[in-house]
Parts: structure tokens; sequence; C-alpha cells
């Protein structure tokens, strides 16, 4: 039972003559009634009652035309999801985040990229860098948005966003309460909370070094892998934290956030991809990812 029999067969049924049938197929009669034979003959069953005046469905021909629309419903549906798969706008997307961009860019990306491209569906997974660059790697993640520049040459990336540090500061430690920006230099002998450099190489490297400019070594007290975890352990009085600016948006009782007094390093945010799985869809959410980071680019460079 290809399609074509199929087609022949519903058309005939639809118009219970085999004349008109054959002009809306675009065929001459003959081949019409020698295709619906063989299709007869492949079922072992009569679909037609015919005679020299009438047409008519068997019962065994009201049970296929009830499938074969089905089935060719199916065909045109495949057709048209491949197409629009083809063009971005239908699939699934997997992607993963770092808790900083849930402050920054990530909200209005999906709120557009739904409103745009209402028949995908995206899987949104929070992991760490380290994470995500595993997973991008083993083809578990379609994009990620990480701290970076993600590692190896496997991963194609584009950076989307570079966030000064700030402390995140126990409130009433004594460091809380004066207003202004912050001297680096006040750190000194205090105990700090920073992201390990197994999920932030650069910056990790970049606070040291930083740090070891204005004359001191950092004090590490905690290295937290979670944004909200290290802001929480800063309320819990554990130490001063260093965040991304763009998580002041978390309002924390019993936190304090000052911005520095020097030009700080910078968590610089990126989308990143396999190199080896570039398609459409991935393409159209990685553009707009850039242009809905483009006004909190701004906005954190005021910080």
């Amino acid at each position: 039972m290809d399609l074509r029999k199929l087609k022949y067969f519903v058309a005939t049924a639809e118009e219970l003559h085999f004349g008109r049938a054959a002009r809306r197929l675009g065929l001459s009669q003959p081949p019409l009634s020698m295709q619906l034979r063989a299709l007869e003959l492949e079922l072992g069953a009569r679909l037609f009652d015919r005679d020299n005046r009438n047409v008519a469905l068997t019962h065994v021909g009201e049970v296929l035309l009830v499938e074969a629309r089905k089935i060719l419903r199916q065909i045109d549906q495949a057709r048209v999801l491949v197409q629009r798969a083809a063009r971005g706008e239908f699939g699934t997307l997997s992607v993963g985040f770092i808790t900083p961009v849930e402050y920054t860019f990530l909200p209005p990306l999906l709120r557009e990229f739904k409103r745009q491209y209402p028949g995908v569906t995206l899987q949104l997974r929070e992991l760490t860098s380290d994470l995500q660059a595993r997973e991008l790697a083993q083809g578990t993640l379609d994009v990620g948005f990480l701290i970076g520049p993600p590692p190896g040459d496997r991963l194609s990336h584009r950076e989307l966003t570079a966030e000064p540090l700030i402390a995140a500061i126990p409130r009433g430690h004594r460091l809380s309460g004066a207003s202004g920006r912050l001297p680096v230099r006040q750190l000194a002998n205090e105990d700090v909370m920073i992201f390990p450099r197994a999920i932030a190489p650069a910056l990790f490297d970049e606070t040291l070094a930083f740090c070891q400019r204005a004359g001191f070594s950092l004090r590490i007290a905690q290295e937290v892998h979670q944004s909200q975890t290290i802001i929480n352990l800063a309320a819990a009085g554990i130490g001063i934290a260093l965040v991304p600016a763009s998580m002041r948006h978390l309002r924390r009782k019993g936190v304090v956030y000052r911005g520095f007094a020097e030009r700080v390093p910078r968590m610089r945010t990126f989308a990143a991809w396999s190199a080896e799985a570039e398609f459409p869809l991935l393409e159209r959410f990685v553009k707009l990812a850039v242009a809905c980071s483009r006004k909190a680019t701004s906005e954190l460079s005021a910080l």
C-alpha cells in the first residue's frame, strides 16, 4: 500500500466517479482503474461496488477511507513540521544557564522567543558552567549560558555580558555601613567567598591577581558553586562574597551590596554550543540572546 495508491483511492472514494477522480488527479481513467485494482489485490478485499452507472464504497472501503485520510493527513502534517523545523520555527531546544543570567537577559529572552516561536519547546536546566561545558560536548545540551570563555575548541561561543564584581557584605559588618564605593584594599584580612576555579578559571585567576596588585593576598574562606548559595552564606555572616553585579537584584535580608572603587575583574557570560550541532533553531535562539543581552550590558556598565 504505497501513498500513491492511497491518494488515488481517497480521490475516487470522495468523487464516487472514476472519470471525475481521474481528472482531479490529472490522470486518464485506465491507469487509475489499474492502480485501484492492484490495491484491492494487495489487500485481498473489494473496495468498490461498481456497475455501468454507479460506484459505491463497500464496507471494507469505508474502513480504508477513514484510515487512509488519517495517513495522508499525518504525511501532510509531517511535511509542514519538517519545513517549519528547517526554518527554525518548530522543535525542542535544551538550554543550560547559570543563576546570574536570571537577573539579566534570560527572562526577556524567554518571553520574546516564546512570542516569536510558539511552536518551539524550551527545556531549561540550571547548571554550573563546568557541567554545561561537559553536557554541550556530550550533546545532551543544545546551548548553554555560562561563565567563559568555554574550554577547548569543540564549542562555538559568543560573549553576551561582562559584569563587574561587587561585594555582598553581611549586614552589621564594619564595611556594610559605609557609603560610596569600596576600595578593594579593605578586603585585606577579611574572609572572602568566591566561585571555584573549576567553574570560572579566568575569573578566579583575575580576581586573585587583582587583589595582589592592590597589595594583599585574598583570604578565601569558602569556594561556592551557586550564586544564590554564596549570597545566603554572606547573609549568615560566613564572609564577604564576590559576586557579579546583577546579583544585587537578589534581595536577601542581612546582605548589603557595594561596588568597588577600582576597575574590577568582570564575569563574562557566553552563549556556547557544539560546533558540530549548528541548526536553524539554535541559530535563531542565539541571535535573539545576543539582542536581549545588549540592553543588559548597557545597564551593567553603569554599575
